[in-house]
């Protein structure tokens, strides 16, 4: 996607879990201590918990993504009793509603959701991690990541997982001053033949002072430290950011990645038709953020 003052990891988790409710200690899903839970969604209720999220509108818009945010039981839903989901999940779905988007430089024919933590829960260093299932359907752009608080990309972004419908693969980048955009620092993971996307994983950063690691399923994937990072611009990575969960649908990445330019910028029609058809949406069994390791 797109999109200092250095603190210590304990003091900035701290004020986490002082703003987000009570922490537990259990065992993350990679490394062998027990990692303090400073935060955790698992999306068991039966509707948006404000207390941690914001919904994003319709004035937002980059990236010429082919839908506008809106906040709406529509585009983003509550599910339970889905396979591979022991309780409920979050959806996000995309839906063909032309005629509702109120920007006059856009005019966009779908609706989508995107929800973000930014004043609610925001952390320097740690473990964060949430366990989605993709679409199978080319040219939709859906995204876990976090994003600093300040101009873009000033204060960093780490994007944790991108996907733009090729099933066999998600991507991870970082976003900051000199290495934005098209960033250097960036990684797609290919999955083994026995699984893809379109199946439950669990995508996370661990991210600490001097590196971030991107997993799937606890697997390293790739790892990006700041010397990696200094070589382009200066290291972003020390300030709080927040989460963001959205679902976006054609615009830059999906067109650079397939070429479609009709029926829309990087969505083709199959698309289009699953979206109409109530086929396509991006499910998440939870959220959660640990304390950063070495503290």
């Amino acid at each position: 996607m797109i999109r200092s003052i250095r603190r210590p990891a304990i003091a900035s988790l701290a004020l986490l879990a002082a703003s987000c409710g009570s922490a537990d200690t259990q065992p993350a899903t990679s490394g062998e201590e027990s990692r303090k839970l400073v935060f955790a969604d698992e999306f068991d209720g039966p509707a948006l918990d404000r207390d941690k999220w914001n919904v994003v509108g319709m004035d937002f818009w980059v990236n010429n993504e082919q839908q506008a945010y809106l906040d709406s039981p529509d585009t983003i839903q509550f599910v339970r009793d889905i396979e591979g989901v022991d309780g409920g999940a979050l959806v996000l779905r995309p839906v063909y509603r032309p005629g509702v988007d109120t920007r006059e430089d856009r005019k966009a024919d779908f609706i989508s959701g995107r929800i973000n933590s930014q004043g609610k829960a925001e952390f320097t260093y740690g473990r964060i991690e949430a366990r989605i299932k993709m679409p199978d359907a080319p040219g939709v752009w859906p995204a876990f990541w976090m994003l600093g608080n300040g101009e873009w990309p000033g204060t960093g972004e780490i994007d944790i997982m991108e996907y733009v419908g090729e099933r066999d693969w998600t991507g991870v980048a970082l976003h900051g001053p000199d290495y934005s955009g098209e960033t250097p620092i960036v990684n797609k993971f290919f999955f083994d033949p026995a699984t893809d996307a379109t199946d439950w994983h669990v995508y996370a950063v661990e991210w600490t002072r001097d590196a971030v690691l991107f997993e799937i399923d606890g697997r390293l994937t790739y790892r990006a430290t700041r010397p990696m990072v200094e070589y382009y611009g200066p290291w972003r990575f020390d300030d709080d950011k927040h989460l963001i969960l959205n679902f976006a649908i054609g615009g830059a990445y999906p067109f650079k990645t397939n070429g479609i330019e009709s029926p829309y910028n990087g969505l083709p029609q199959s698309t289009v038709d699953a979206i109409k058809a109530g086929k396509v949406a991006m499910y998440v069994d939870w959220v959660r953020v640990y304390e950063a390791a070495e503290s």
